[in-house]
């Protein structure tokens, strides 16, 4: 009998799995997103790195080369039209998101027909890149476009936006702004949804209203939207590729190349197959991206730690 109860009373041992359940099942369905995310992102990234280091034609044998790539890059003057190009893209393009914000601000109001002008400026967005390059170079046409039209009408001469090199980056930069501010305003017309109106009315109680309402009650609330922002226009800076082709393929005479598309030439277009320096190139314009994004991460987590 004393045995008996003895083997009642001990408790039942769990197996591994059973002990650690609760730790290991988010991870188990995290799986396989990172095994993608691995051999789709990580993977090609190191490869990247590793064939910048050597001369090939995408077929033959690789032949090491080590830094030789990077110091012809340094010397190469379509190298450096690009890299300037990206840079103009990237800090211009940052326009888009206190746009985006004074947008979303202005479409959060209730008022009549409200979803009827939201649904027209989130337009763009879904319009694909090359639709809105097409669009935008009949936009700029010397003589049939729409925006030289409206300049002879108010006594202007017309411009060659696309057609000389000191304005065709600019004009495919507007181009481009257009579909992302729709993005930043999505963004923050959701984050905008989630702001607490009882510090809002708090605030107002305090005297809070205009500038210092937005600054001081509202911005600090729509930190996540913000940072989202940053980082996806950051990449569509970087990553520009698409309007360039198809607005001035490059031109003229190579002045709105960027990166991305430089990277193409070098790589894969008919006079390219040069992988090995198509490869330096993209490592470059990775290394300038983790820059910008780490340094927002850092901050963010600078701003969370003080706050904490």
């Amino acid at each position: 009998m004393t045995s008996l109860a003895t083997d009642t009373n001990t408790p039942h041992q769990k197996g591994w799995y059973r002990r650690n359940e609760i730790k290991l099942t988010p991870w188990l369905f995290l799986l396989p997103g990172i095994l993608f995310f691995s051999v789709y992102v990580i993977v090609p990234i190191f490869q990247s790195f590793w064939i910048s280091f050597h001369e090939w034609d995408g077929l033959g044998e690789k032949v090491f080369v080590g830094f030789d790539n990077y110091e012809r890059l340094a010397s190469d003057r379509k190298f450096e039209v690009s890299f300037w190009n990206n840079l103009k893209w990237l800090f211009m393009y940052l326009l888009a998101i206190p746009a985006g914000l004074f947008i979303a601000l202005l479409l959060n109001q209730k008022v009549w027909g409200i979803r009827l002008y939201k649904s027209m400026f989130f337009f763009p967005f879904v319009l694909s890149q090359v639709v809105v390059g097409l669009v935008f170079s009949w936009f700029y046409l010397p003589r049939e476009g729409l925006l030289n039209a409206v300049l002879v009408m108010v006594g202007m001469e017309p411009v060659n936006v696309l057609g000389h090199p000191d304005t065709a980056t600019y004009g495919i930069i507007a181009a481009g702004l257009w579909p992302q501010t729709a993005y930043c305003m999505i963004l923050y017309l959701t984050g905008l949804n989630a702001v607490d109106p009882e510090q809002v009315e708090a605030a107002r109680l305090d005297g809070a209203k205009g500038l210092k309402m937005l600054w001081y009650v509202i911005l600090p609330q729509l930190r996540p939207a913000t940072f989202i922002a940053f980082v996806v226009t950051i990449i569509g800076a970087l990553r520009s590729f698409d309007l360039i082709s198809v607005m001035t393929n490059g031109g003229p005479f190579g002045s709105t190349r960027v990166l991305s598309f430089f990277m193409f030439e070098e790589s894969l277009s008919e006079f390219g197959f040069r992988m090995g320096y198509g490869a330096a190139i993209a490592v470059v314009l990775f290394m300038l991206m983790l820059c910008f994004i780490g340094y927002f991460l850092w901050s963010m987590y600078q701003e969370e730690k003080g706050a904490h």
